[in-house]
């Protein structure tokens, strides 16, 4: 049995981590996709103390080193339920094993949303992607369109400027959610042409994208932009439902905790981008994986 399971091998999971193996608690991390969550996918990063600038992927490699220096235990594994047992500990099913502990976090940040539009999931990796830095090499030299209007569109926008020839960024509004400072690389950027008030009905082809149908939300006029590659960056979604028996779950699917990150179901903590919350930054994600773990740990000494 360990002392500590953490669901989540994202920013906030790391640091919980950090903090446990710090404490002498023993620790089992559980990570169904990649190591470092969405800030791994992230092209740069400049607002994280200790570096000017580095890519997500290498902080998140980073972060990821110093935990397993530390001590802990890593598998990957997609996590099914948890359950709490009569005897006070937890049961963690994933898709290939039982892991019992006297402790969870859950710290699984949450995914990137889809539009819900026709030939979304058809599409999807012929044309349709939702990972800049993953994909948006594969189309070097063309044009391509980007969906979204925060600080990932943005940065993703600036990303695929240096390797296509022209970058559309249809945005719902007329503004952007952002940093004012990606907000100016963007308007200073030749090669990033604005499309906002614009609305995506439809993505067109059958084996491949061809073109986005698009609408324009001021007069309802309707148009075809044609290009091999749309890259979607309309925000997140949490995937909680899997652990509805144990925590209470906001309208939007978010983990509802206190500033300890306490759940209503004692001995189970939450950290991150899958906790409601008004700010959702890599150093609040840190903070709420420090909080988290001396919660636990202060759990645990009881």
């Amino acid at each position: 049995m360990y002392d500590i399971v953490i669901v989540g091998c994202g920013t906030a999971g790391m640091t919980a981590a950090i903090y446990a193996l710090r404490n002498n608690k023993s620790v089992l991390i559980l990570e169904s996709e990649a190591v470092g969550g969405q800030i791994a996918f992230s092209p740069k990063v400049e607002n994280f103390p200790t570096y000017k600038s580095i890519s997500g992927e290498d902080l998140s490699n980073k972060m990821f080193e110093q935990v397993l220096d530390l001590g802990a235990q890593f598998e990957l594994e997609t996590v099914l339920s948890v359950e709490k047992r009569a005897d006070g500990a937890f049961v963690v099913k994933t898709d290939v094993a039982e892991h019992t502990a006297r402790a969870v976090i859950l710290a699984t940040g949450a995914k990137q949303k889809h539009i819900g539009i026709a030939n979304e999931d058809k599409l999807l990796g012929k044309g349709v992607y939702y990972c800049a830095i993953c994909d948006g090499a594969f189309y070097k030299g063309k044009e391509v369109a980007l969906i979204g209007d925060g600080n990932t569109a943005m940065q993703s926008a600036i990303l695929l400027s240096s390797i296509c020839t022209k970058v559309y960024m249809l945005t719902w509004f007329d503004k952007f959610f952002g940093d004012e400072s990606h907000v100016t690389t963007i308007r200073n950027t030749e090669n990033i042409i604005v499309m906002p008030n614009t609305n995506v009905v439809d993505f067109i082809g059958d084996d491949g994208l061809q073109g986005l149908k698009v609408v324009r939300r001021d007069d309802g006029s309707e148009f075809i932009l044609s290009v091999p590659a749309v890259f979607v960056a309309i925000g997140q979604v949490p995937d909680n439902k899997r652990f509805s028996n144990l925590v209470e779950i906001d309208k939007d699917g978010y983990i509802i905790a206190d500033d300890s990150m306490r759940t209503i179901t004692e001995g189970l903590f939450v950290a991150g981008d899958t906790r409601q919350k008004t700010i959702r930054q890599l150093t609040t994600a840190t903070g709420d994986g420090a909080i988290a773990a001396m919660s636990a740990i202060s759990y645990l000494n009881k």
